[in-house]
């Protein structure tokens, strides 16, 4: 019954928020369109407490540092974006562009800064992070990037992706890794919710001035250590390593070979 009544306000929430966002696109600037999109953060999240009994625990933010900066985040969970933006006035986000295939959306997404790129990687999805990333950080915005371009089931991770560092290069801005351990309580994109205390950890940002190698590898420690030690923290196991497994689309063009 929990999980039910959460998605039907889910689905209320996302349907009506997002034509009033469409209607909001309308008007000049993005100022309105933000002004709802911040709204609909907002109940999402009350909602995830309420209905399906996810309380969302932020630690770290005193070591957030000042002005703009990117935040590198895991992807256990759909609520990883809501439970994240929620904590900021103003944040631009990377996303896919499978988002694009619903019409409002796209015209919400342009309009509110959103950094859209193809899910398939490769140049083109480079070239479009950076001229679109461009924007966010002329007007000085907080960047919110998920470097495994998946979600992960708790346990699990992908290879990191180098447009975080691509970014962290050309903008000459730190990097704040974020863990956090929600999927255990809104596992990927699952139906079923579990009540519970779910943490999101702002780590120590990564100054500028890091070779590609380096600065992947420091991340990828940080983000998936301090994650396994949340997700510890929440079910009582021992710490335990993510295992790296292949993206959806890695594992297709692999079994295309054999």
């Amino acid at each position: 019954m929990r999980s039910l009544t959460f998605n039907i306000a889910y689905w209320l929430l996302s349907i009506s928020h997002g034509l009033a966002a469409a209607f909001a696109a309308l008007t000049p600037g993005r100022a309105a369109t933000a002004r709802v999109i911040r709204a609909y953060v907002r109940r999402m999240v009350k909602a995830m407490r309420i209905f399906a009994g996810i309380r969302i625990e932020v630690r770290g933010r005193d070591r957030l540092p000042e002005g703009a900066f990117i935040i590198a985040s895991k992807h256990q969970s759909w609520g990883d974006g809501f439970a994240t933006y929620d904590q900021f006035d103003d944040l631009a986000f990377v996303t896919g562009d499978h988002l694009e295939k619903f019409p409002l959306l796209a015209v919400v997404l342009k309009k509110v800064g959103a950094i859209v790129v193809n899910n398939c990687g490769g140049r083109a999805a480079r070239d479009a992070l950076k001229h679109r990333a461009a924007d966010a950080h002329a007007e000085g915005r907080k960047i919110l990037i998920y470097p495994e371009g998946n979600l992960a089931k708790v346990g699990e991770k992908f290879r990191y992706r180098s447009g975080v560092w691509h970014m962290y290069r050309d903008f000459d801005m730190p990097v704040v890794p974020l863990a956090t351990n929600l999927g255990l309580f809104w596992p990927g994109e699952a139906y079923e919710k579990h009540p519970g205390v779910a943490t999101l950890e702002f780590l120590d940002p990564i100054p500028t001035g890091l070779e590609k190698a380096e600065f992947l590898t420091r991340l990828e420690a940080a983000v998936e250590g301090k994650t396994a030690e949340l997700v510890a923290e929440a079910t009582g196991r021992p710490v335990t390593p993510a295992v790296q497994v292949l993206t959806p689309d890695e594992a297709k063009k692999a079994a295309a070979a054999v």
